[in-house]
């Protein structure tokens, strides 16, 4: 290879890298400052492309158009009623003055650290101006639509004045106020999660199964009574039919009684002596057997038609 050739080779290979120095791509989803020895030069590149800068001296800073998000770590706020609780928070927000956020933040991570500054201290002081059924609701109960059964949940048809989705709103324009010179624009921010800490939690559930337990006790007494009062009717309604009954097999007794009487009588009234007879034959297979002895004088009225057998 000759030395012109080699040359050339030289020259286009540094062609190249001064080109891919000095050009750059902005998309659609970015925006770009363009920094000299670190600091910024011109207006923000926003109009996606290919554009150019001065090579191996100047820098091009991406930033992004789209909304980002902020995940705020749980914090525990006390109330205004002195309730401790964790509070998690998330955001959305975004870049509207890449040159004046360049200036303040330098880029996405300074920005959430500042973000972590600001929306947790809004947060803090929002939670301390109110209490704890204003946090948690975001309106009020209807008492017609509410079952109360006990003094503590007779405190959810209290009435709140502005609740969780305003509260939400009262943090994110405080906050708001506070980034207007940081070149972003917070859109969005939300309560994701209250919960009470570990120690009130304890005493929370506590309660929450000791009511449990009364409301069982009592449903437990309900069904008891209704049980005694059940088997109370059924005794009665025993003894009622085993009576009715008593008296109608004793009058049914009785009115067989009364015909057996009648016939008796019937044929007594025929024929006496018959009867007479037919009566002590009877009174003969009934007392007497080969194992029994009897003593009788001559004159019993038993032995009568023993003694005669005509």
């Amino acid at each position: 290879m000759s030395p012109r050739t080699i040359t050339q080779l030289v020259v286009l290979v540094a062609a190249l890298v001064v080109l891919s120095s000095a050009a750059y791509q902005v998309r659609e989803v970015d925006q770009v400052i363009i920094t000299q020895f670190g600091n910024p030069i011109g207006d923000p590149v926003t109009e996606p492309g290919l554009h150019f800068k001065v090579p191996f001296i100047q820098d091009a800073n991406y930033f992004e158009k789209r909304f980002l998000e902020w995940d705020g770590s749980p914090n525990q706020v006390p109330t205004k009623d002195k309730r401790f609780i964790w509070v998690d928070t998330y955001a959305r927000w975004r870049i509207t003055d890449p040159l004046l956020f360049f200036q303040r933040l330098q880029n996405e991570r300074g920005a959430q650290s500042r973000l972590d500054d600001i929306l947790d201290g809004e947060t803090r002081n929002s939670v301390a101006r109110y209490d704890l059924i204003e946090i948690v609701r975001s309106s009020n109960r209807d008492p017609d639509d509410v079952l109360v059964e006990s003094e503590e949940e007779a405190a959810i048809l209290d009435q709140i004045e502005m609740g969780r989705q305003q509260i939400a709103a009262e943090i994110l324009e405080r906050a708001a106020g506070s980034t207007a010179d940081l070149g972003i624009e917070l859109l969005d921010l939300r309560l994701k999660r209250i919960n009470y800490v570990e120690e009130v939690q304890q005493d929370v559930f506590a309660r929450m199964i000791a009511e449990r337990q009364r409301i069982a006790e009592e449903f437990r007494s309900e069904g008891e009574g209704e049980a005694a009062r059940i088997g109370g009717e059924r005794e009665r309604d025993l003894r009622r039919i085993q009576s009715e009954a008593y008296r109608t097999a004793e009058e049914l007794r009785g009115v067989a009684d009364a015909e057996a009487t009648a016939v008796y009588g019937n044929a007594y009234t025929r024929d006496a002596d018959f009867y007479a007879f037919t009566k002590a034959m009877e009174t003969y297979e009934q007392t007497m057997d080969p194992s029994t002895v009897f003593i009788l004088g001559t004159d019993n009225e038993l032995l009568r038609y023993l003694e005669q057998p005509q």
